[in-house]
Parts: structure tokens; sequence; C-alpha cells
């Protein structure tokens, strides 16, 4: 039985690796856009009504800090009636370096697409409005053809309340699993809190090229599970079938009534790629994985060089 995603409520926590830093572009002033970001047939774009943006290796220096004119720039976008939603593969409990930024509406979007997450209340009180799992049978099935497409990967599981993992995963989270155990019997009947839903897998093969497990993976495991990465290592990230951090995102704009067209995205990592191709614009920062580059519309400078804050002001003096 396949869970397309299908939402349901929860209270508590998402997952997400370290973020990479790929050069690909030098530093520069302004962010650079394709030509139809300018005018298409004479049609001017809407303008922006809120603001995507993930956080590792793009909002957040590579320190994990929000910059003084990064911060500024997303209080002024929201001044200006422009919703900011951070949409990350982090948990909800990695979420407190960007809670006090949040402003109005309080929400992020976690664990690519698996959970939307109310932050009001700062740390340790985050409270999760949406919960879109990885059905265990899906989970299992997924499982099993990466061991027998990609042998020697070993897996954690993330589940709202909870971080389990085999014992030879590594240490990668900075945080200790709740339990260990092998990933079948991690996703079991019997399994560690098996009345919450699993929000994601974690996949780690220590010796293959990353890009190359992804696609393997992708072809392995079907639709079974949707499979992407946001880490330098060859570390996959599994979630429900048609969960991403564009469909989530793509929910969240439907209930405020907010088309593609009016969303800005900024990305660095194939995780935001969906988000950066539904969105009406969309960067790809300086320090993006090549493909991300080839997706977004528009291109920015790194994340060191505050590349988000560089797009919003412009934004901002255009609407002036």
């Amino acid at each position: 039985m396949r869970n397309n995603g299908r939402v349901t409520s929860a209270t508590r926590q998402p997952e997400t690796p370290a973020s990479p830093t790929f050069s690909t572009v030098p530093p520069s002033s302004a962010p650079l856009e394709r030509g139809h970001h300018q005018e298409q047939g004479g049609t001017p774009i809407l303008p922006p009504r809120l603001i995507a943006t993930d956080l590792d290796g793009t909002l957040l220096r590579d320190d994990k800090s929000v910059s003084p004119r990064t911060i500024a720039a997303l209080a002024a976008a929201e001044e200006a009636g422009i919703e900011v939603f951070f949409v990350t593969g982090r948990p909800a409990r990695w979420m407190d370096v960007v809670s006090d930024h949040v402003h109005g509406h309080g929400l992020a979007i976690c664990g690519n697409g698996a959970a939307v997450v109310d932050l009001h209340g700062g740390p340790g009180a985050h409270r999760f409005v949406k919960v879109r799992e990885l059905a265990r049978e899906n989970a299992l099935d997924a499982v099993r053809l990466l061991r027998e497409a990609a042998p020697g990967t070993v897996y954690a599981v993330e589940q709202t309340y909870g971080f389990n993992q085999e014992p030879a995963y590594p240490k990668l989270h900075m945080e200790v699993p709740d339990v260990l155990g092998p990933a079948e019997e991690l996703l079991g009947p019997d399994g560690p809190a098996a009345d919450e839903p699993v929000l994601k897998i974690l996949a780690h093969h220590p010796a293959l090229d990353p890009d190359a497990f992804l696609t393997l993976a992708r072809l392995a495991i079907g639709d079974r599970a949707n499979v992407t990465r946001s880490s330098p290592s060859a570390l996959l990230e599994i979630s429900g079938p048609e969960v991403s951090k564009a469909s989530t995102l793509a929910l969240c704009c439907a209930e405020r009534g907010i088309s593609h067209e009016e969303v800005v995205a900024f990305g660095d990592m194939p995780n935001d790629i969906e988000m950066l191709t539904w969105a009406g614009r969309s960067y790809a920062m300086g320090n993006a994985h090549p493909d991300v580059v080839a997706a977004a519309s528009g291109r920015t400078v790194a994340n060191n060089d505050d590349g988000v804050a560089v797009v919003i002001e412009r934004l901002l003096a255009e609407r002036s």
C-alpha cells in the first residue's frame, strides 16, 4: 500500500544533514538573472507575495549564523507584506537558529516537506501543524530495494518524536539516537514508537559517489518513495511519494491564495530543485550544486556573501 504523502497531525520533530559548499561562481555585488525574468511577451512579472528559502548553504552562512544583513532583509520583506517561509531538510529540533525570524505566521517547512511546523514559542515549543508521513510499508520496500541495489548502505529513521539508526550508521548529526537496531526492526510493526509517523529515512553509503548514489536509489526505489539529497556526502533522504519541498510549499501557498508565479525561491542543493522549478522566480546560490544552477531561473551570490539578502533588497527596491 502506497502513501501519497497523506497529511496527518502530530506534535514534534523531522531531520537533515549538514550543508555542502560547492564553489561555482565568484562573489559579485548583484544577482544574475536570465532574460525571462524581465517581461515575457509584454506581460510584467507578478510582484512577489512569498519568499521561500532553504537554510543550510543558502540563507545561513557556513558557520550556521544568520547575518545582520539577512536578518534586516527578512524583516523588511515581512514589513512590506511578503511572507517568508523557511523550507529545509532540517528537523524541527534544528530550527532554533531561525525561530526568532519567522515573524507573523511562524511557520516553516521541515524534513524536505514532510512537516509544516509552527515555530512560535521558541526552542522546545515547536508544534507540528501538518505531517506528510512515509508509510512503513513503503519505507520497508525502499530499504529492501536499496540494500539490493547498493550493498553496504546503512540507515537512520526520522519520526515525529524520535531519531533511530542502525549501529553502523555514521555519526553525522551531532545527536545520540533514541534506539539502535536494523532498519527492518526500526520500521516494523513492533518497532520503537510504532504509532508515530515516519517522516523520512536517511540512507548512507561509505564509498559511492553522492550523485551516482542518488541516481541509483531513484531507479531502484521508483515510485515507492521520493529520494533526494542535501549533503556533500553519499547521504540520501527518502520521503513519502510525492513529498517534497515543492509539493508542501504548494499546499501552503494554496491555503493563502498565492500562485506559484508570486513565489521567489532560493536553494543550493538537489533537494531544492523541485521548489526552484515550481516557483515563479528562483535563484541558485553562488555555491550551488551544478544541477541547481541549471534548474533555477536566476543566480545570486554565495551564502557567505548574503546572496538571499542581496535579492530581497533588490526586490523591495523595485516595489518602492
